[in-house]
């Protein structure tokens, strides 16, 4: 029993997998369930013995990177790192994120609004949470004379976006190392709040 279990998740988390890199590059939009089941390599009737619907891929996808970042920033809070330790500790997570998990990060970001409620209420009251947050250590590393005067609002926006952008990274020619590119915009991000 044991063992049908396991095949059963495994397959299920192989469609999750390329339901991630169909909708990264389609959209959740113009992916159907015929176009998975032929990625997959099943038939679409097959497809529901895993998944009920496309809008459940859509929120384990999202909702299982969502934790992941939560659970993250959690830690971090419980941490004695200064703020600044604490801000240079989330650009490396989310840069790693972009970089190992790209399919997965991508639709989070770029495919939310496709939720169905209450899911989609659910994800914008944390995503909402976690900008508050991260804006909250910005404000605590102005008061400890570690980050510059810029509004933590500013500054979460940039780190971001900037990560966002590493999406173009995985489909450059440039021969740039990932821990380069950790590094680099941990440097660029990080000089540019950080207090001298």
């Amino acid at each position: 029993m044991a063992t049908v279990q396991r095949k059963k998740a495994s397959k299920k988390d192989f469609i999750l997998l390329r339901a991630s890199a169909m909708f990264r590059e389609k959209g959740f939009s113009a992916t159907s369930m015929r176009d998975l089941a032929e990625m997959v390599g099943i038939e679409a009737a097959s497809l529901y013995n895993h998944i009920q619907s496309k809008a459940e891929i859509l929120q384990e996808i999202i909702f299982r990177m969502a934790n992941d970042c939560n659970v993250h920033l959690e830690e971090l809070e419980q941490s004695k790192l200064s703020s600044i330790k604490k801000l240079e500790s989330l650009i490396r997570f989310h840069v790693q994120m972009m970089i190992n998990r790209c399919d997965d990060y991508t639709v989070m970001i770029n495919e939310w609004m496709h939720l169905t409620e209450p899911y989609l209420t659910n994800f914008n009251i944390q995503r909402h949470q976690y900008v508050v947050k991260l804006e909250q250590i910005v404000a605590e590393g102005y008061q400890q004379k570690e980050v510059k005067g810029i509004a933590p609002y500013v500054v979460v926006l940039t780190i971001l976006s900037s990560i966002r952008g590493l999406e173009f990274w995985h489909r450059s020619v440039e021969k740039i190392t990932p821990q380069e590119i950790e590094d680099n915009m941990v440097n660029l991000l990080i000089n540019g709040i950080k207090k001298n």
